[in-house]
């Protein structure tokens, strides 16, 4: 809730609900996904969001604002064990179930301690990020590292080191790394909102080719804010 560029985002309206709830009914759908837990911070701020949750039914783990690393081992120890975890960052409200379940498959297929669909070339939209890694690894990291960095973060120590860990990475032929999705300013939160709009309700299990169609037919969304939407 404490965002410097957009404030309270995560509660934001979107199509009558939450930020946050939509995304997480889009989660739902990817069918490799066994167990969704909100880890946020432990500070009053948080304390709206924490019961918009809670009344919907998800999960909640609620730690350290600013070592978001420490954040997440505590949520791994107190929903554990499990093997293996999946970072999703809750301001990609038009996150691809298919593509969670497609890096999932990767990391499983390929045996690695962490894989992305953000390696060395993007080839995803910002806002369609995955992560996935294995529980042990992270807590290595979290022993090992001193690094600020690291802390806020979560991740970097595991993806850094690619001769202690197996790295693997998904992309896609095309090239729409710089397309942006995600929610960070309030152009974004327009551009998400004309989306849900022009989609949700004809279909609330619209997916990302849905997205691109639909920005493609609307000039005034493909550049909104001096992005590129698609």
């Amino acid at each position: 809730m404490s965002s410097t560029r957009l404030p309270g985002k995560v509660l934001a309206d979107l199509a009558g609900k939450p930020m946050i709830l939509r995304q997480i009914e889009r989660l739902k759908r990817a069918t490799r996904l066994q167990r969704i837990v909100v880890a946020t911070s432990d500070q009053a701020s948080d304390d709206p969001l924490a019961v918009c949750l809670i009344a919907a039914g998800v999960e909640v783990f609620r730690g350290s604002l600013d070592d978001v690393l420490a954040r997440y081992i505590g949520a791994i120890e107190t929903f554990g064990p499990t093997r293996t975890v999946v970072r999703l960052t809750a301001d990609c409200p038009l996150a691809d179930p298919d593509l969670i379940d497609q890096t999932l498959a990767l990391h499983e297929r390929s045996g690695a301690d962490y894989t992305s669909n953000t390696p060395a070339r993007r080839s995803f939209p910002k806002g369609l990020d995955v992560e996935v890694f294995e529980s042990v690894a992270l807590k290595i990291a979290a022993d090992e590292t001193s690094d600020p960095y690291d802390h806020e973060h979560v991740t970097p120590f595991l993806y850094r080191h690619p001769n202690r860990f197996k790295i693997e990475g998904l992309e896609q032929a095309a090239d729409e790394g710089d397309v942006r999705w995600t929610v960070d300013r309030p152009d974004d939160l327009d551009f998400v909102r004309a989306v849900y709009d022009g989609l949700y309700a004809a279909n609330p299990t619209f997916t990302s080719d849905d997205v691109r169609a639909f920005v493609r037919g609307r000039p005034d969304l493909a550049a909104l804010g001096g992005d590129r939407r698609v």
